[in-house]
């Protein structure tokens, strides 16, 4: 009987609530007439806020876009600059990409040129790669379809098209994290502090300034375009026209995403762990977080085809994490509800999506052949301490800045720009939000159908809780890998201009002071405009004069032993040479010139890697012998030592070139904490240069500068004293 009574007030509770809902547009029809508002005045008045916000959108977006492009031109004189001297600012793999987008703007046809690239035999030296597949090449397949379908040969030079298409990214990227805090704060005021804080922080934000054709700065435009319509598909009585765009946004945002970066979906199972903690307390609606695990399946299966059956997608933690919450899912559906098996289910959930994650991924990579990524697992395993390595490519990842945890430097940038103070503020009233809806959910108290700005619950809002949890897992890798950064920072701004824009925060604060001297909802009010109007204008007086600056600055950047390297190969190797030296070099000489190299610097194949390695031998303690043994394997015809790598003076000792490779070859003795080199041959790049027997015998001095000393290597061995 008191069952059926709590079921009978459950009932009536119900019904109330549907009548109240169904009373609510009449309520506030009258409400508005009241005001002297007609439902006339309303739509105006929704459709002004509209389009002015997504006019200072798409302006700042534009604003910034055209602000990259004059501090590029500042800083590099590019319209001063000799095609060859505009081509060297392109670095390492950077080189690399550009290289192709040029090779495919040559070829007689985009079909022989994507047959070339696909086919290509005339990179490295005795191999044979699909550098489409291996390089994620689709950014430059669309620059150059784009380049010649515009016709805008006669208008503009390729290099301009290439970096003027990355900086249009860079607009859409900003345009995108300006639109996500205006959806989650109602006030596009959030938008220009967000767009604000993220020029400030350009140096934490964005690697542009020093890597435009790197793959992340293709991707993440788009990968924040996927965040933003998430944020308003996640969002609770959305209208179906609404919910269907974000859908179809979401969907085709995914997909290029994945089709842009190949580490993309490493990316996209941290968001997938954020919208199952979202799903798992039932705090979102079940069908939209799995229609985005569909989308999921069906990008990473369609990206499988296009990217020539890329094992790599198959055997990702993506895959298995989406399958086994699928699995899952299913299992709980078959069972009835009510029972005990149904209750231990949802009780195991976590447990039960994990194993199966596991043990899929284990499975699929038991029967998928796949050597993509390998190295990866080799260098999280070292990262963690979970193992030891002599290894030279491992300790030299080991060393890189980005791949380090960040330093204090880092966080007090972010201080200086009064970001990170803010950001913890605004993580921590909605965290603690969260953790309390949380808590009511496993005390079977339902969600709110509509959370009021009186309710203080900001943490009952499904987007909200997602950012959360995404920033906090988001921030925990950026915490252990610098490069992290360029994905965390960004939201980081995001999240901190839509809370301190926010009443409803303000009023999630002050419903836990109990404050009661002043009226909490107009001091809500208050504060969401005074305190970013005050951040803004402190912003303005203390950022602004340095970004003019930085603008008016005419910046040199001018190398020129670099171009005199490039114009003597040009003008000087034959056509079928071959070039060693270090990959990033080699990455600038494959560009400039066009000739074939040894090594590229690109680390995703596991033979690149070994040949990496085993050129920049030339810079260790080993004979002339076992470096021309080397070399000629290669079918090297040129030697390219650079006397930086040389002479290197490194702030972190044991992180030069040259340490890692004694440490690798074991000609470093370590005793009672002291490390002595020791090895029966001398530093081959300080030898070479000494013109004697035996390196005179194996190489001949053919060019040199201040920086560079190119050596031909003999094909025929004459033995002088």
């Amino acid at each position: 009987k008191m069952s059926s009574g709590a079921a009978d007030l459950r009932q009536r509770k119900k019904q109330n609530c549907t009548e109240s809902d169904k009373m609510a547009p009449e309520e506030r029809n009258k409400e508005n007439s009241k005001l002297g508002r007609s439902p006339k005045y309303m739509l105006i008045q929704r459709f002004a806020k509209l389009f002015f916000g997504c006019l200072a959108a798409v302006t700042s977006g534009t604003m910034y876009a055209v602000y990259l492009s004059t501090y590029h031109e500042r800083k590099f004189w590019f319209s001063s600059r000799q095609e060859l001297e505009r081509e060297i600012t392109f670095q390492g793999d950077s080189a690399i990409y550009y290289s192709f987008y040029k090779e495919l703007l040559k070829a007689p046809s985009f079909e022989r040129g994507v047959y070339e690239l696909t086919h290509n035999n005339k990179t490295v030296s005795l191999k044979t790669i699909n550098a489409v597949q291996q390089m994620t090449l689709y950014p430059e397949l669309i620059a150059s379809v784009l380049y010649q379908a515009s016709g805008s040969e006669e208008v503009i030079e390729p290099v301009y098209f290439y970096i003027g298409i990355v900086f249009g990214l860079q607009g859409i990227y900003v345009t995108a994290l300006f639109v996500t805090s205006w959806v989650m704060s109602g006030t596009w005021l959030a938008g220009m502090l967000t767009v604000a804080w993220f020029i400030i922080n350009r140096t934490d934000t964005t690697r542009i300034d020093y890597s435009i054709p790197s793959r992340e700065n293709w991707a993440l435009p788009y990968f924040a375009c996927q965040v933003a319509a998430l944020t308003g598909y996640l969002k609770k009585n959305l209208n179906y026209s609404a919910e269907k765009f974000c859908y179809l946004l979401v969907s085709a945002s995914t997909y290029t995403f994945m089709m842009m970066w190949e580490y993309s979906h490493y990316l996209l199972i941290v968001q997938a762990v954020s919208l199952f903690v979202l799903d798992n307390f039932a705090l979102a609606q079940t069908e939209k977080v799995h229609e985005v695990y569909k989308i999921y399946l069906f990008s990473l299966f369609l990206g499988y085809l296009l990217q020539f059956e890329n094992s790599a997608l198959l055997v990702s933690p993506l895959l298995s994490f989406v399958a086994a919450l699928m699995l899952s899912k299913c299992l709980q559906m078959n069972m009835k509800t009510g029972t005990f098996m149904s209750r231990l289910l949802k009780m195991m959930n976590v447990y039960l999506v994990l194993t199966i994650t596991v043990t899929l991924n284990f499975l699929l990579k038991m029967f998928v052949p796949h050597k993509e990524n390998e190295h990866l697992l080799k260098f999280i395993e070292v990262k963690l301490g979970l193992n030891t390595t002599k290894n030279f490519t491992m300790n030299w990842l080991l060393c890189q800045e980005s791949l380090q945890a960040p330093s204090q430097d880092f966080f007090l940038r972010l201080t200086q720009s009064s970001l990170l103070p803010f950001y913890i503020l605004v993580l921590i009233i909605c965290f603690f939000s969260v953790t309390q809806v949380i808590f009511r959910r496993i005390c079977g108290e339902p969600l709110k159908e509509t959370v009021k700005l009186e309710d203080g619950r900001i943490g009952e809002r499904p987007e909200i809780v997602y950012h959360v949890i995404h920033t906090i897992l988001l921030g925990c890798l950026a915490m252990c890998l610098e490069g992290m950064k360029y994905l965390w920072t960004p939201y980081v701004c995001m999240l901190a201009a839509f809370g301190v824009c926010s009443p409803e925060l303000w009023m999630t604060l002050f419903k836990w002071l109990r404050l009661k001297a002043v009226h909490p909802i107009l001091l809500a009010l208050i504060l969401s405009m005074a305190v970013p109007t005050i951040i803004g204008f402190s912003l303005w007086k203390e950022f602004f004069p340095r970004i003019m600056t930085e603008l008016s600055e005419l910046q040199e950047f001018y190398d020129p032993d670099t171009v005199e390297l490039m114009t003597w190969i040009k003008r000087q190797a034959p056509v079928t040479a071959v070039f060693a030296g270090s990959p990033q070099l080699m990455g600038v000489i494959k560009l400039c010139t066009g000739w074939m190299v040894s090594s590229l610097p690109l680390y995703n194949d596991d033979d690149l890697l070994k040949r990496n390695e085993n050129i920049y031998q030339i810079y260790s303690k080993r004979s002339a012998e076992d470096i021309y043994k080397i070399l000629t394997s290669y079918k090297a015809n040129f030697l390219v030592i650079e006397d930086s790598i040389c002479n290197e003076v490194g702030p972190v000792r044991g992180c030069r070139v040259k340490d890692l490779l004694d440490i690798a070859n074991g000609h470093v003795v370590c005793e009672e904490g002291d490390s002595y080199a020791y090895s029966k041959y001398g530093r081959f790049c300080h030898e070479i240069k000494m013109n004697y027997s035996p390196y005179v015998n194996y190489f001949t001095r053919v060019y040199w500068n201040r920086s560079y000393f190119v050596y031909r290597i003999n094909t025929v061995i004459s033995f002088q004293s």
